[in-house]
């Protein structure tokens, strides 16, 4: 742990009696720390560098455990929350055979959250979300740069903007690595990680289609039966859902492309040219 990283935990470990209970690391926005409690729980301490951290730590603490990890502090940059410490993983259990019950644990976890969404957003002091045509804005002012699939999936974009259904608060980023296992006799599968963003719930079951990886996502006939699996589970709407996932799949190609990724670039938008079919039914 570097003298910097140690400084950036050490006020909060202090203020609220924990002990480090391993590896403190640091990600491209945030410092965490797993810890323990004076009374012995498992959790995990993130102090945000980034608005975007701080925004989503805002919507779990606004959740309140519902469908999410459970925040226990909350202060400026820093959050505590309970820690996953079972020994499952969606990672796993979509790469060793059984994607079908990951893809029912991520829209079950979505369900939950979105139900949320009500007390979420009618409190008296609602956490600051950031609205998906903001959250497409860099598709919007690029996609004539790139590919026609950018343009299609910007035009998806812009048509379904204009006209959202059910917009609630967004986790923005749910996949196989941001819902963990809480202890089947505890807690279960919990989100964490949100983005924070307001919008159509459909929005939040997109990126599970793209993960664990591209490659998987993109294994023959994969994407077809997550597509119906998801909008039978979800209530979603076949076609709408798709252009959804077409939108998608353009805006994170999009991001990859200004990061100078051309390959994973190319690897997501490949997901969206298959999801193109569906959406043209």
């Amino acid at each position: 742990m570097t003298e910097l990283v140690a400084a950036s935990v050490a006020e909060w470990l202090d203020r609220w009696h924990l002990s480090i209970d391993g590896a403190v690391f640091e990600t491209a926005t945030s410092t965490l720390a797993p810890a323990h409690t004076a009374t012995g729980h498992a959790v995990m301490l993130k102090v945000s560098h980034h608005d975007e951290e701080r925004r989503g730590s805002a919507l779990l603490a606004a959740w309140s455990g519902r469908g999410a990890a459970r925040v226990l502090e909350h202060d400026g940059d820093a959050v505590l929350m309970e820690r996953a410490t079972g020994p499952r993983s969606l990672v796993h259990l979509s790469m060793s055979g059984s994607d079908a019950a990951a893809t029912r644990v991520l829209c079950a976890t979505a369900a939950v959250l979105h139900e949320a969404s009500g007390a979420v957003l009618g409190s008296a002091q609602p956490p600051e979300l950031v609205p998906l045509r903001m959250w497409f804005r860099q598709l919007f002012a690029h996609a004539d740069e790139l590919t026609p699939l950018h343009r299609r999936g910007a035009e998806f974009a812009d048509a379904l903007l204009d006209a959202e259904r059910e917009v609630v608060a967004l986790h923005g980023d749910l996949h196989h690595g941001n819902v963990l296992d809480f202890g089947e006799r505890d807690r279960g599968w919990l989100a964490i990680d949100p983005k924070g963003l307001l919008g159509e719930r459909a929005f939040d079951y997109c990126n599970l289609l793209c993960n664990p990886s591209p490659a998987f996502a993109r294994e023959p006939g994969r994407i077809e039966a997550r597509v119906a699996m998801v909008t039978d589970a979800a209530g979603l709407e076949p076609v709408r859902f798709a252009r959804w996932l077409v939108a998608w799949c353009a805006l994170s190609s999009t991001w990859h492309a200004l990061d100078g990724d051309a390959a994973a670039a190319a690897s997501v938008a490949g997901i969206g040219e298959r999801a193109l079919t569906l959406a043209l039914a």
